[in-house]
């Protein structure tokens, strides 16, 4: 049984995951803003309604850990902000708040979570083919996919940084997948995977992905994007 951290829980490949882990029979701590009713049923979750992108709501979970875990195997940096409007037309305020949730969120929970990690941790953050350099570039999509690379980088120096420690960081950049986001997004696009068959990778990849990687990036897509 593992301790697991999953971001992003309320829908779509964070909603899957949590439940995939915890039926598994490890222990989930759930951070999304909205939490579904089912993932608060489930005894091996549990659930924190929070905005990791607000330092108050980071306290909650720097409490919840300091008093109920003693130990972190894995993190799933999975929740993100998405903003589809032309760079000319997207005020400070809207890139920052990309920015916040994409990649300070990241850093913020990862500095909270280092008292707990250990040797055999892994930390795995969900980023995008958008976010790779040379890749496929969307227009509308410039807070969003630099914010994705921004999380690349961040974790190939956390490896670096922590490898004497043995926790491992990876990045999955992840092609189109189905989601409510996606819909949203580009509404009538279909892509080739659905959240849970995306889920069912991440799952088997938090798991055992450290074993092989470490400062890596795996490019998961089945289409381009």
């Amino acid at each position: 049984m593992k301790n697991i951290i999953v971001t992003g829980t309320s829908r779509g490949i964070g909603f899957e995951l949590a439940l995939q882990f915890a039926n598994a029979g490890h222990q989930v701590l759930a951070l999304s803003r909205k939490t579904p009713q089912i993932l608060i049923e489930n005894p091996n979750i549990t659930c924190l309604s929070v905005d990791l992108s607000t330092e108050e709501h980071l306290t909650q979970v720097e409490q919840f850990l300091a008093t109920s875990w003693k130990k972190i195997d894995a993190i799933v940096h999975n929740a993100g902000a998405l903003l589809l409007k032309p760079f000319s037309e997207t005020t400070p305020e809207e890139f920052e708040n990309i920015y916040k949730v994409n990649v300070f969120g990241v850093a913020n929970l990862t500095r909270i979570c280092l008292p707990l990690l250990q040797k055999g941790s892994h930390v795995v953050t969900i980023s995008s083919m958008g976010g790779i350099q040379g890749s496929l570039k969307f227009a509308g999509l410039s807070a969003y996919s630099s914010s994705k690379g921004a999380i690349i980088t961040l974790s190939e120096l956390l490896a670096e940084e922590y490898k004497e420690r043995e926790i491992a960081f990876n990045v999955l950049a992840l092609g189109s997948v189905q989601t409510e986001m996606l819909e949203e997004a580009f509404p009538g696009y279909k892509a080739p995977l659905t959240a849970i068959e995306m889920a069912n990778y991440i799952f088997d990849f938090t798991l055992s992905g450290n074993k092989y990687y470490n400062g890596k990036v795996l490019q998961v897509s089945s289409s381009n994007p």
